[in-house]
């Protein structure tokens, strides 16, 4: 995952991953955490926003058309624009 310095979404974001993981029975995962500090290395990253979830080095929830970038990130659920995906989409994420 990747964040800015004191993300306001970084404590929900890492929760509700480690619950989907749970629930998606992965036991082999290993959840890594980079504060990105400048836009450089947002670039560099592939961040779209704090926090970046990427999965096996891909942003699976990044929407065509984002560039890179070190604002705070909204994702769109099935409950409307929240700073961090749903566990439900977090589950499909890592399970297809």
């Amino acid at each position: 995952m990747l964040s800015v310095p004191d993300c306001p979404n970084h404590a929900i974001a890492i929760a509700r991953i480690i619950e989907a993981l749970r629930a998606a029975d992965v036991t082999d995962a290993e959840i890594t955490e980079r504060v990105v500090t400048n836009d450089a290395e947002a670039h560099e990253l592939g961040m779209h926003g704090s926090p970046t979830i990427l999965i096996d080095g891909r942003d699976r929830f990044v929407e065509a058309g984002t560039s890179p970038s070190m604002s705070c990130r909204l994702y769109r659920t099935a409950a409307g624009l929240e700073g961090v995906p749903s566990v439900a989409e977090l589950i499909a994420a890592v399970t297809c």
